[in-house]
Parts: structure tokens; C-alpha cells; sequence
């Protein structure tokens, strides 16, 4: 893990499977987007952990985000929320996680209620606006500025992470800028 990585952080993909990526509106760009996001927080060395909604019958994550994290920590729900299951809370704490940043579908429904359910749970909460989908974007605009006004961060992707490398010396920079340029 890089040092200059804040240990308590962690990227939580939320349910990139891919009969949701199909789902909603532009999701193959919300997938490169997640990419991005993924292979930045790996860069930087940043926790990465996936959710999957009812996996055994909805299937597992796209194997191509999967692929972009040396040990993919993976975690199944059937609850809409990632925080509102157990299994995923105790995973969290176990790791001394007390920040997310999160990415993901669906914006209405399990991005909404895991984001809402993490700050009532005490944790800072940034939202990767750019790195999010919804089957109806009117609804994922109104859930954005919903959780913007719960104390949500709602940013970029790139806003996040630059802010997170502070300065062109960070050893991670010049990747970074070469991850930007690829995914733009």
C-alpha cells in the first residue's frame, strides 16, 4: 500500500453486474467510468470492494473490473443497501474503514440507501457523481442532490482523486495523468 494512501478509505463498486450495467441509461460509459475509478484507487493504493446483488441469480461482477484489482474483496447482498447487511458492515470495520468513496448502480436504490445508511452509520461519504448510473437519470439527479444535502461529497471522479494526490511529486502522478488521458 502506498503511505501516502489514507488507510481508512476504501472505493465500494456497488453491484457492477453486468444485468444492471445493461440496465441502465449509457452503461457501458458508467462502466469505463468505474474502471477509471477502480484502477486510480489501486494506483494509489486504496482499498477496492465490490458488492453484488443476489449473485447466484443475478451473476457475479463484470470480470473485466474485477480483473483491474490484484485481490478483489467481494461481497454479496440481498439487501439494497450494502451497509444494511451484516456481513458487508463487519468487513468494513474490520478494515477501519471510516470513508467511502462510492461508485456504482443504481443511483436511486442501492447507491442512494448504501450512502444514506453509511453517514447515519458515522462514516464520510464522497459519491463518484460521474461514476454512477440509473435506469431513469431524472431520478439519479434528484437522489444526487438529495444526498449532497445529507452531507453526501457528490464530486468527480477526477476532482476525488487529485485531490487525494495533492501534489505532481506523489509518485502515482504521471499514471494518473496517463489514466485520465486514456479515459477521457
Amino acid at each position: 500500500m502506498n503511505p501516502a494512501a489514507p488507510a481508512n478509505l476504501l472505493l465500494l463498486c456497488i453491484d457492477l453486474q453486468p444485468v444492471f450495467v445493461q440496465a441502465v441509461a449509457d452503461g457501458a460509459a458508467v462502466q469505463r467510468r468505474c474502471a477509471f475509478a477502480i484502477q486510480c484507487a489501486t494506483g494509489l493504493g486504496l482499498g477496492v470492494a465490490f458488492t453484488e446483488q443476489v449473485p447466484q441469480r443475478l451473476g457475479g461482477t463484470a470480470p473485466e473490473l474485477l480483473g483491474l484489482v490484484p485481490r478483489p474483496l467481494v461481497l454479496g447482498k440481498s439487501t439494497f443497501s450494502a451497509l444494511a447487511d451484516d456481513g458487508i458492515r463487519d468487513a468494513l470495520q474490520a478494515r477501519g474503514v471510516d470513508h467511502l468513496l462510492l461508485c456504482g448502480i443504481e443511483t436511486p436504490v442501492c447507491v442512494y440507501q448504501t450512502a444514506l445508511d453509511a453517514r447515519a452509520s458515522g462514516l464520510q461519504v464522497t459519491l463518484l457523481a460521474d461514476c454512477v448510473g440509473a435506469r431513469r437519470p431524472d431520478d439519479a439527479r434528484t437522489c444526487l442532490a438529495a444526498l449532497n444535502r445529507a452531507g453526501v461529497n457528490v464530486l468527480p471522479s477526477e476532482t476525488v482523486f487529485y485531490a487525494l494526490l495533492h501534489d505532481v511529486k506523489h509518485p502515482f502522478f504521471k499514471a494518473y495523468t496517463q489514466l485520465v488521458k486514456s479515459h477521457a
